[in-house]
């Protein structure tokens, strides 16, 4: 018994270090402006997390593969982005994986970020593109003797609509993007339609009164 608890614990050691190795990166930070479109709060900053590897260009020559992060801690996208992560090398090509505000450890107000609708004002899609171009011009500077690398931005869901929505905001910036499952657009269809469906599984799938019970559970 003795054996097989530390063989377990040996091999779990094993998987839980391959995992944890599975993609090696940077973590860095940079002062962002806590809002972009106003002059009320210019000179208030924050720390925008971001993750990086040059290890398929080295000299800094290549394109920028960027993930734009969505509603979730950067290292978790970083390690379950593996498409990314093939085409690097291919492409000889540096990765980045900048954070959402307000999540995983980019928390403009610390503790307190969700605590007031004051501070919830700052967390919106445009500002989070902003904060990304923002760490673009930081990372990939063009003047008229220096030619900025090309840029591909890549994101999932959420993070795909703001692929998108970057290439078409700041063009000059980013070359294109790959947008996967990103509902770009509103699909014309009732609100209610899900629901009903929903409704419909639960009733045929079990019975009525399933459905009814499960309605009840929510005090609306």
């Amino acid at each position: 018994m003795g054996f097989l608890l530390i063989l377990g614990l040996a091999i779990l050691a094993l998987l839980t270090g391959q995992s944890s190795a599975k993609y090696e990166y940077q973590t860095k930070y940079l002062d962002v402006p806590l809002d972009h479109f106003s002059y009320v709060n210019e000179s208030v900053t924050f720390k925008l997390r971001y993750l990086t590897n040059d290890t398929y260009n080295p000299d800094g020559s290549g394109p920028i593969l960027f993930y734009t992060g969505n509603e979730g801690d950067i290292e978790l996208f970083a390690q379950n982005t593996g498409f990314m992560w093939e085409l690097a090398p291919k492409l000889k090509a540096s990765l980045v994986f900048a954070e959402h505000r307000f999540y995983g450890k980019t928390l403009p107000f610390g503790n307190a970020s969700y605590e007031s609708p004051r501070h919830l004002g700052y967390l919106t899609s445009e500002q989070a593109l902003a904060d990304f171009a923002y760490l673009l011009a930081q990372i990939n500077p063009s003047n008229r003797t220096v030619r900025a690398r090309p840029v591909v931005a890549f994101g999932g869901s959420y993070g795909g609509m703001l692929a998108a929505w970057f290439r078409m905001k700041y063009p000059h910036m980013v070359t294109g993007a790959i947008a996967a499952s990103a509902p770009i657009r509103q699909f014309d269809t009732d609100c209610g339609v899900f629901n009903q469906i929903l409704t419909s599984v639960f009733s045929v799938a079990y019975t009525k009164e399933c459905s009814l019970n499960i309605g009840r559970s929510w005090d609306v």
